[in-house]
């Protein structure tokens, strides 16, 4: 027992020296004696879920590695020509240092707001809002003369087949699978909303598309999606709002006085 304890551990030892022997001794490259090691590489890779999700280290590796290389070459040569001391580089320095710090605000006004219980909390409004509705499952055939369409109910009054009637006369796809009344426009809508199913409308309804001829094969309560089916708009949702209001909130608090060209101040 003791040896197989004893094996275990020199094995643990073995994966954990190997899992650091990655490149040459951690190191990925070395320009004009700066180091560039595995695991920036790795941090770059771990940061970007883009690419993690889709594309395995290994791959990832070789082609960053050559962008990390260019980066540093040129970072070494804009160090030798003392860019950094230059105004311009000052200047755009400043500019870089207030949008970062913009950003990281922002982000975390954002983090404090668009959070898994706000999601939650607008989900269940979004639910709420589908007890009591329902929708209708339809196909209906679209001409642009009442006549023709009177002519089609006429048929489907002697027995003719729906689809039949909607190969030869549509100007649409007949099947219009399920909706809410709000979905379609008003007159379609209250029409298709009065009718039982298996019932087809027993004269004409005009709207600007054309005259309908409509036809409700269900009849069922509405079903809201899923939470993940609808999680990224909500979060993007929460996101505009959140920004709103932080900025909204920062120019109330602040005291602001802006000017016309003339030098006049700007009411």
């Amino acid at each position: 027992m003791q040896k197989k304890y004893i094996a275990f551990a020199m094995l643990a030892v073995m994966m954990s020296a190997n899992a650091y022997a990655e490149g040459k001794d951690g190191l990925a490259a070395e320009v004009n004696g700066i180091k560039i090691t595995v695991a920036e590489v790795k941090k770059a890779y771990e940061t970007n879920p883009k690419i993690n999700s889709s594309v395995p280290f290994d791959e990832f590796y070789p082609k960053a590695l050559e962008f990390f290389v260019k980066g540093k070459v040129i970072s070494q040569a804009a160090a030798n020509a003392k860019i950094s001391e230059t105004q311009e580089y000052k200047d755009q320095l400043e500019i870089a240092k207030e949008e970062l710090a913009r950003k990281l605000y922002l982000e975390k006004q954002l983090k404090d707001k668009v959070n898994d219980a706000a999601v939650q909390k607008v989900y269940a409004e979004y639910v709420e809002k589908f007890k009591g509705q329902q929708e209708v499952k339809a196909r209906h055939i679209l001409v642009d003369d009442e006549k023709v369409a009177n002519d089609v109910i006429a048929q489907l009054k002697k027995g003719a087949k729906f689809d039949e009637l909607a190969k030869k006369y549509s100007k649409d796809e007949a099947d219009l699978g399920y909706f809410t009344k709000n979905m379609m426009v008003p007159e379609f809508g209250e029409a298709a909303f009065s009718m039982k199913k298996g019932q087809y409308s027993d004269k004409p309804v005009k709207t600007k598309f054309g005259y309908h001829v409509i036809i409700v094969d269900d009849i069922r309560d509405a079903k809201p999606q899923q939470l993940d089916e609808v999680r990224p708009q909500i979060e993007g949702m929460l996101t505009q709002q959140a920004l709103a209001d932080a900025v909204d909130t920062l120019e109330k608090s602040a005291k602001v006085t802006k000017y016309n060209l003339d030098g006049s101040e700007l009411k």
